[in-house]
């Protein structure tokens, strides 16, 4: 009897150990859980803070490639007026080769034009500054007053435009 019951006691000493033991495993494992969450939350606060430095970089070098281009433009310019005994088509000719090379820039950069001349009036692309009583078409853009520009597809300026409205 003396036997079982030293059985009954030492069952209980043994869970209790037993428990004491997952308790300090677990605590262990918190513990390591919590310093992940730490590390994980430090590592995407340092991964916010390193795009946005990037963004920035980008932007700063965007505007700085844009720069050293459009300055070719202003050379071209400069140089014109430098020239003392030249005749309108010379004139005329280096302002041709001038806007070529704003146009080449405007390519790089992905601005396009938007001349809608023809086409039908579209709010999104296009501002009517007047609009004209006609036999044509109505909401059609009878003429440009001042092209507009894209910027990667995205208007910077609305065409100014006249439209067409039916009698």
């Amino acid at each position: 009897m003396a036997n079982n019951e030293t059985k009954r006691q030492a069952k209980p000493a043994k869970k209790a150990i037993s428990s004491t033991k997952e308790i300090n495993e677990l605590k262990e494992k918190l513990l390591k859980l919590e310093a992940d969450i730490l590390y994980t939350k430090a590592e995407a606060e340092n991964q916010r803070k390193r795009s946005l430095e990037e963004i920035e970089k980008s932007r700063k070098f965007a505007v700085e490639r844009f720069s050293q281009e459009i300055l070719l433009v202003k050379d071209s310019l400069d140089a014109a007026l430098i020239i003392e005994k030249a005749t309108l088509d010379d004139y005329k000719n280096g302002m041709e080769l001038t806007k070529k090379q704003l146009i080449d820039i405007f390519g790089k950069f992905g601005i396009e034009e938007i001349d809608p001349t023809g086409e039908s009036f579209d709010p999104n692309y296009h501002q009517a500054m007047s609009i004209i009583e006609t036999e044509d078409e109505p909401n059609k853009v009878l003429s440009v007053m001042q092209k507009g520009y894209k910027l990667n597809n995205r208007v910077l300026r609305p065409a100014l435009v006249t439209v067409s409205k039916q009698k």
